[in-house]
């Protein structure tokens, strides 16, 4: 009777042990596979050596990815962790996604990059739906520092990067946000004689600063909104640009991307180049101007802009300036805009005097379709200013 009973409690674990481990166990290799079909579409491949699975954990080792672009050129990854992995749906959804330090160096360029990772990471079942959840969706991206050398010397270096994305209840709009923190170049190690010249007096041997970015992306009409594209720079200023257009919808890009993968599987360069430029040309017709935007906040570099051009042509900061003031009325005058001609000319003279802001806006009444912005610019170019609602305005 003992060992009836144990039999049966051995048969009972076998056949407990059987059916939960399927239901439980993640398959790595189909993991990579919906990762691959993600990236496909982007006319990418990403392909690893070996799939390690240890619970919610999966490890992939010796991870190349590739462009379509150029299939035989295959970028080393290294290695790449999968944490908090589950099965959604035929999907997955990924905790964390980590990535290997990048330590890369050739022909006396050396890259590295830490901290590397992506959190809420989304991978699709079907990639074909049309919709927002076929593609591959993260909620951060974040890097550490990143340096670059040439030879022994830092050339470059960011102190932190992270991008932040967000979907709204519906599903209907994506807002993103990106931040490069502690941006640093060294212009000091420039060896040309005449540009080495023009850094020196312009002093800007050491640019620090940082960069931002932020904006929206609305499903339906494929609005694409850009809010801030800013890069602000220490003793120089911050370029700002900002803009929005529509028709940039979940279908436009699967089609950019067909012809972007066409080109690239066709031999012949010249033919793909053609077949791709008039695919791009008839995609562009797909798309509508909204608004567009670009300021300049000065931090002191205006005027030491004037004063070493006015140095290259033996004049005084002073005398270059009125000279400025005086052409710009002129140049204005040949391009036949009089709309415009008035308000650039009472805006550069503003700046010059003063150098604060200056910012350049277009914005018509209603979106204008690229179309008749293209046939405006062949046809009279002159009247674009009026089909955009073109602004300039400085030091307000």
């Amino acid at each position: 009777m003992r060992l009836q009973s144990t039999r049966q409690f051995l048969f009972a674990s076998a056949a407990a042990f059987a059916f939960a481990s399927p239901a439980f166990a993640l398959d790595g290799a189909d993991v990579l596979k919906k990762i691959n079909a993600a990236y496909s579409v982007q006319g990418a491949a990403v392909e690893a050596k070996s799939i390690a699975v240890d619970g919610s954990t999966v490890t992939l080792s010796g991870v190349t990815f590739g462009t379509a672009a150029d299939p035989s050129q295959k970028i080393p990854v290294g290695n790449v962790t999968l944490d908090g992995v589950e099965e959604n749906n035929g999907g997955y959804t990924i905790e964390k996604m980590s990535f290997d330090n990048i330590k890369f160096a050739q022909e006396g360029i050396a890259i590295d990059a830490s901290d590397i990772y992506m959190t809420g990471v989304t991978v699709p079942a079907d990639t074909t739906t049309g919709k927002l959840d076929s593609m591959l969706f993260y909620e951060e991206a974040h890097s550490g520092p990143v340096t670059v050398k040439m030879g022994e010397k830092e050339s470059f270096s960011v102190a932190e990067t992270t991008t932040t994305i967000s979907k709204s209840e519906d599903e209907g709009t994506v807002s993103f946000d990106l931040n490069a923190n502690g941006f640093k170049a060294d212009l000091s190690g420039v060896t040309d004689p005449k540009t080495k010249d023009a850094i020196d007096k312009l002093q800007v041997q050491t640019l620090t600063g940082d960069l931002t970015m932020n904006g929206s992306w609305e499903l339906a009409p494929g609005t694409l909104t850009v809010d801030e594209y800013a890069i602000d720079l220490k003793d120089v200023g911050r370029l700002n640009m900002a803009f929005s257009f529509s028709g940039y919808t979940l279908n436009f890009i699967k089609s950019m991307q067909e012809a972007v993968k066409a080109q690239a599987a066709n031999p012949n360069k010249e033919q793909a180049d053609q077949a791709a430029g008039l695919a791009m040309l008839g995609l562009v017709q797909q798309l509508s101007f909204i608004s567009a935007e670009i300021s300049f906040e000065d931090a002191s570099i205006t005027k030491r802009a004037i004063d070493y051009a006015a140095g290259e042509q033996n004049m005084t900061g002073e005398q270059l300036s009125q000279t400025i003031k005086g052409m710009v009325p002129l140049m204005m005058a040949q391009l036949n805009v009089p709309e415009l001609q008035n308000a650039v000319s009472a805006a550069v003279n503003a700046y010059i005097d003063d150098p604060k802001n200056f910012t350049i806006s277009a914005e018509p009444a209603k979106p204008v379709p690229f179309p008749m912005i293209m046939g405006a610019a062949m046809g009279a170019p002159n009247t674009i200013p009026q089909v955009l609602g073109v602004t300039v305005t400085a030091n307000e």
